[in-house]
């Protein structure tokens, strides 16, 4: 199976909890080994060294685990391997550490936690761990409604942006495995932009011209692509060629019209800038999206360059 484990941090909230139906969903489709993971964060103030006395952390330790057996009992009733572990730390850190050490495959992020719900789409501890684990990882946005049902979740209509590059296609064996367990309709989008001609004056009617016959071109040559893609993955797929100025507004867009339960996108599409771990349309879709986004890292570490902040960091820790 290509999702062999999969982490679901919580922090003993309910808008943490808000990524349990999908945890299970995942849990059938795939049979991965899900770990839930607590991580006692210590309160200080800002000038403060953090240290925590050690009878106070063996009471939270103590907390944490009793939370998450609860937890993992109701997912065991729902036929879901579980196992536990509790750390201490900042958070963000010691997710993305044990992600690395644990071999985890995907990470189930709720949008916000204990903190609340904020005018944020996306709190920092998840903007941190999405930015610094480059691991396929699954925002489930907690402000959306959530039952407390655990076992009802079923994927029915699963957008797949695809813009023709092999790197977008690096979830279709992912979306295509969903598709067939849970009969979905995979909907393969494809945004055809009209390239950008900037000035002051409008354009010549040679200029408009130019702009329509390119926008045609790439539109004929997208539509040959998706049909050839179709067969190709074995579950039910309909796809939407959409000519745009602008790709992630289409797709947003397209979110909505198709009443879309989840999106499944490539880190990168073709132009494949290796300098930053998303390319700009997965970062619009992680900050602006409003529904569940599987977002599928197709670089390793090694390929993403460090950040200047990374790199200083790093120096300072090996003095």
């Amino acid at each position: 199976t290509m999702l062999e484990h999969i982490l679901v941090p919580l922090d003993g909230s309910p808008l943490a909890e808000s990524v349990l139906p999908h945890a299970v969903a995942l849990a059938h489709a795939f049979e991965p080994r899900v770990s839930l993971l607590h991580v006692v964060q210590r309160d200080v103030a800002p000038d403060m060294i953090p240290t925590m006395d050690p009878l106070d952390w063996q009471l939270r330790r103590a907390e944490a685990e009793a939370y998450l057996e609860e937890v993992a009992a109701r997912l065991r009733a729902e036929n879901v391997q579980v196992d536990l572990a509790v750390a201490e730390g900042p958070a963000a850190e010691r997710i993305i550490g044990y992600a690395r050490d644990e071999a985890v495959d995907l990470i189930v992020l709720a949008s916000h936690g204990r903190g609340g719900l904020s005018e944020w789409n996306i709190s920092s501890i998840v903007q941190k761990v999405i930015l610094r684990s480059f691991l396929p990882t699954l925002v489930v946005r907690a402000y959306q409604p959530y039952s407390g049902e655990l076992g009802g979740l079923r994927y029915r209509r699963v957008l797949v942006p695809l813009d023709g590059s092999q790197r977008a296609e690096c979830v279709l064996p992912l979306a295509a495995t969903l598709g067939r367990y849970y009969d979905a309709t995979l909907i393969l989008a494809h945004v055809v932009t009209r390239p950008e001609v900037p000035r002051h004056t409008p354009l010549t009617r040679d200029e408009l011209a130019l702009v329509n016959q390119l926008t045609e071109r790439n539109r004929a040559e997208a539509e040959r692509y998706l049909e050839e893609l179709q067969p190709q993955l074995a579950t039910k797929v309909e796809s939407r060629l959409v000519v745009h100025t602008n790709t992630a507004l289409a797709l947003h867009e397209l979110v909505d019209q198709e009443g879309v339960d989840l999106v499944v996108l490539s880190a990168h599409g073709y132009s494949g800038e290796t300098r930053w771990p998303y390319g700009s349309v997965a970062l619009n879709i992680i900050v602006y999206g409003t529904t569940p986004l599987l977002i599928v890292q197709d670089l390793s570490p090694e390929e993403i360059q460090r950040s200047p902040a990374e790199t200083a960091f790093m120096e300072r820790k090996g003095h």
